[in-house]
């Protein structure tokens, strides 16, 4: 079992634009939450997670895109900005507070954003294909945009279809 619930859409904290992460919270154990998100994301086979997908409305997620299997892309963003997006991807995209729902997105190819780390040191990051896929799909995360956001509405209107019939069998929480 996950360590922290990860709610699901149409939660009102997944709508909302976060609270950016302030001097208190890194004082006010920020790490824990960090690691929290980390085992969740783990333990429900994720490549990204985001505060507000735990019911945390704070500017922050972790990812790591090779799923636990390189330590060197296990990273936390802290408050992130987007600085720069390139190229265009067309590829499946799924979000662990859609479960079960996978579909075509549009994202860019690469992406620069700038954050802090877990010690409040601002850093860098410039990533390409899925890297850049997951930093941007937990950005808007931050800025209260879902993926169902990102979808053609005939795929949105199929996947809000999909979700009310699986609230009404008690599937989706």
């Amino acid at each position: 079992m996950p360590l922290l619930r990860i709610v699901n859409y149409p939660e009102k904290v997944l709508l909302e634009v976060a609270k950016p992460v302030g001097s208190e919270d890194f004082a006010n154990g920020l790490r824990h939450l960090v690691d929290d998100m980390f085992e969740t994301m783990y333990s429900a086979g994720g490549v990204g997670l985001a505060a507000p997908q735990v019911g945390v409305s704070k500017r922050l997620f972790v990812m790591d895109c090779s799923g636990g299997e390189d330590p060197s892309q296990k990273v936390a963003l802290i408050n992130p900005e987007i600085l720069s997006v390139e190229g265009e991807q067309y590829g499946d995209e799924g979000c662990l507070s859609f479960p079960g729902i996978y579909t075509k997105v549009h994202r860019e190819m690469r992406t620069v954003v700038r954050f802090l780390d877990v010690s409040g040191e601002e850093q860098e990051l410039d990533v390409t294909e899925l890297p850049a896929r997951c930093v941007l799909h937990e950005t808007d995360h931050c800025d209260g945009i879902v993926f169902l956001d990102r979808m053609s509405p005939l795929k949105r209107e199929m996947a809000r279809r999909k979700i009310r019939k699986l609230q009404k069998t008690g599937e989706w929480e």
